[in-house]
């Protein structure tokens, strides 16, 4: 069996960004929040952290200062992939260094590749780091989708321990379990099947809603666990409505506006994605309030 870099809910944490880079300070009292409520890792640097847009430096700077701050208390994964396997090398051995516990590496984007190409992609990263390795399949904003046979060459190698799983596709992910089993974990990539990736042998999330929700991810995703079934489906349906005006523009505008609804100063994405629309700042503060009453 693969090593569990944890089970329950993972923090896809976003990023809070000023005029002249990081705000490190307001970044430090989400991820303080983010531990005091049981979530049970922090994913640095992922698509809600927009690494996309970030520097070389601004990741490495970040990585580090996560690693810093959280200080064991709870595993700290790093997104480290890019469309480019050498540069992805570089910044997953210095992730390694400053002593993140594993890494999340998205599939190539844009140039995207072949299912050969993904599979010597993998590889060769793996080939120079010892730490844990997350596959990310995501191929609505890649254009690539890691079919359940590469995932079944990739689960041979043995730093390669899991893969987080947001194509939508519940069949792909059952094909999944079923052929690699033991030898890869599975993870939720999307909040609205939590409990139907759970069904299917997963062992937690990589969540956006857990930005403002820590505490409600972690139990949905422990009762399932812990085989209290119908608190966990009555937890997912409860969320439906939240997460779902969560993504109604592209993640992270709706989860960065949340938090400032929240009261946190993490201001607008960086360009090209902009601030949430007036009409969906309506609509969020609605689901935020509703979901309160229900909770």
């Amino acid at each position: 069996m693969k090593k569990i870099l944890f089970k329950g809910c993972g923090t896809a944490i976003v990023t809070p960004f000023t005029d002249d880079g990081i705000n490190f300070e307001e970044y430090k009292k989400l991820v303080e929040f983010q531990i005091a409520e049981g979530t049970d890792a922090i994913i640095v640097c992922g698509t809600t952290g927009e690494s996309s847009t970030m520097t070389n430096e601004e990741r490495k700077n970040l990585i580090k200062y996560t690693v810093q701050i959280v200080d064991s208390r709870v595993p700290v994964i790093a997104g480290t992939g890019a469309n480019n396997t050498l540069s992805t090398i570089e910044l997953s051995k210095y992730a390694q260094s400053v002593g993140v516990d594993g890494l999340l590496i998205v599939t190539p984007y844009y140039n995207k590749t072949t299912p050969e190409g993904l599979i010597a992609h993998y590889s060769a990263i793996a080939k120079e780091v010892t730490i844990p390795i997350i596959l990310y399949n995501v191929p609505s904003r890649t254009g690539v989708n890691i079919t359940p046979e590469v995932c079944l060459e990739l689960s041979k190698i043995s730093n390669i321990v899991a893969i987080k799983e947001a194509s939508g596709n519940i069949s792909q992910v059952a094909q999944i379990a079923s052929l690699c089993k033991d030898d890869l974990n599975i993870y939720s990539g999307n909040d609205d099947q939590i409990v139907p990736i759970l069904s299917l042998g997963g062992i937690g999330v990589i969540s956006v809603l857990s930005n403002i929700e820590p505490k409600f991810t972690h139990k949905m995703v422990y009762d399932f666990l812990d085989g209290n079934l119908e608190s966990a489906k009555k937890s997912q349906l409860q969320s439906l409505d939240l997460i779902n005006t969560l993504f109604c523009e592209v993640n992270p505008i709706p989860i960065k506006e949340a938090l400032n609804i929240k009261g946190y100063n993490f201001g607008t994405p960086r360009l090209p994605l902009v601030k949430l629309s007036t009409k969906n700042q309506d609509k969020l503060i609605k689901s935020m309030e509703n979901f309160s009453k229900l909770c």
